[in-house]
């Protein structure tokens, strides 16, 4: 079986070398379309889409995406966890899909040529298999990472939210404020503010573009501010009285997860403390008694005998 991996390493490196070749070859509907962009370009109104820098790298996964196998129950999910990410384009999930498979393939040929170690059938398919995960990790990581950036920008956006409603503007108006004056400080937010506002002009409820926010975002807090708009409108009560009210109980939350993460940190502090910070000071401290001891207890212990 190992005699037999250079050449099973061979054929698939022959195999690839060949796909991408054929993928990356421009097809016809390619340069019809490049062409159409070209003459795009000349519209008088000037507001052409900023280009990817990796325009080329991008329209590779997108092909290899296109044909990669792709499982219906997954999609639903994978699709949400991309607009948590940030990714709201259409061809997103299908780019997706082609760097999950290439960085499959490409740690499969690695792993099975023995760049780094003797080639191993059972490495090779674990490279498959970890190449096929890894991309899911990062993205689910990068969602996590923007929900928390959401999380600490909501204390400032309450506090827009209930000056803006208090000076007399509706509850429309004021997330269109407020997502503007926040475009700097907290871009991701103002982003979400801003889908919220064109849902809106585009007809859909107030409702529904609510709870659209709660599930591109993520966050709990986000979710349970929603939920409170969404029973203040029903129920005719006051907006800015349940902002405040709802701001106050943000900032308890805050605090009380700021006083978990530092109850926390003694426990977690342990293990640098043991493997990385104690051994150093007991080389320190015990190593010139230890260094003294044996230069005098064994020339003695010899003396002895």
């Amino acid at each position: 079986m190992i005699s037999l991996l250079p050449v099973l390493a061979f054929v698939f490196g022959t195999l690839l070398i060949t796909a991408v070749a054929m993928l990356v070859m421009p097809r016809r509907a390619t340069a019809i379309e490049r062409r159409l962009e070209e003459l795009a370009a000349f519209d008088t109104t000037g507001a052409q889409e900023q280009k990817p820098r990796f325009q080329t790298l991008v329209g590779l996964f997108k092909r290899l995406g296109e044909k990669a196998p792709r499982s219906p129950k997954e999609l639903g999910a994978l699709r949400l966890r991309l607009v948590q990410a940030g990714y709201r384009r259409d061809e997103a999930l299908t780019i997706f899909f082609g760097i999950r498979v290439m960085f499959a393939l490409v740690l499969f040929s690695v792993v099975s040529t023995g760049v780094f170690a003797r080639p191993n059938l059972t490495f090779a398919l674990g490279g498959l298999g970890f190449g096929y995960v890894l991309p899911g990790m990062v993205l689910a990581r990068k969602a996590k990472a923007r929900a928390h950036r959401i999380r600490l920008s909501l204390a400032d956006m309450l506090d827009l939210l209930v000056v803006s409603v208090e000076a007399g503007l509706g509850l429309d108006q004021a997330i269109a404020r407020v997502g503007s004056e926040l475009a700097f400080a907290y871009p991701e937010l103002s982003d979400e503010l801003r889908l919220i506002n064109l849902e809106l002009r585009a007809g859909k409820a107030r409702s529904e573009a609510l709870r659209n926010l709660a599930d591109r975002t993520g966050v709990e807090d986000l979710s349970s501010l929603v939920t409170m708009l969404i029973q203040t409108d029903k129920f005719g009560t006051s907006v800015a009285q349940s902002l405040r009210v709802y701001s106050e109980t943000l900032r308890t939350k805050r605090r009380q997860r700021a006083e978990e993460a530092a109850a926390k940190t003694g426990v977690k502090m342990v293990f640098p403390l043991v493997f990385c910070i104690f051994p150093a000071i007991w080389v320190v401290t015990i190593g010139p008694a230890a260094i003294r001891f044996v230069t005098v207890l064994f020339p003695l212990i010899e003396n002895a005998k």
